[in-house]
């Protein structure tokens, strides 16, 4: 399978599907990940636990590609995560809102697996959905 349709498949499967398989299947369980959170598990199951936090907050999480680039062993994708606010996420009580997440990952891909992984999400952009961000006054910062 080529890398650029191994990382389609985790996002459907996995990210959007929440198939566990996928995950055992296209994930190496020492992945390193560049961009895991303070106090995340690391490899593998630090994707499972992070995922598992995002669909207890957002239940009807979903992912779409907006574009994909591929180059030898290493795919780049803009995609979007949606979702609506019905748990808890990050100390912030459920707010009703939909939401969408842009991020850019970048993700190695080695002996059909991801084995390494970078991305660039804009979490102040969710904060600021979610409310959790000081209001900033009409004139502000002229």
């Amino acid at each position: 399978m080529e890398p650029r349709d191994l990382v389609r498949r985790f996002v459907d499967e996995y990210q959007t599907g929440a198939d566990e398989r996928a995950l055992d299947e296209l994930v190496h369980p020492d992945v390193l990940d560049h961009s895991r959170p303070p106090g995340v598990a690391p490899g593998a199951e630090g994707i499972r636990q992070q995922f598992n936090g995002f669909r207890a907050a957002f239940p009807d999480f979903r992912a779409t590609i907006l574009d994909q680039v591929a180059e030898g062993d290493r795919v780049v994708t803009r995609k979007v995560f949606h979702g609506t606010h019905r748990g808890s996420f990050q100390g912030i009580e459920p707010t009703g809102r939909e939401v969408e997440i842009n991020l850019i990952d970048i993700v190695r891909v080695a002996d059909g697996q991801i084995v390494e992984h970078w991305n660039c999400v804009d979490r102040l952009g969710l904060l600021a959905q979610l409310g959790a961000l000081p209001e900033v006054p009409a004139g502000a910062g002229r």
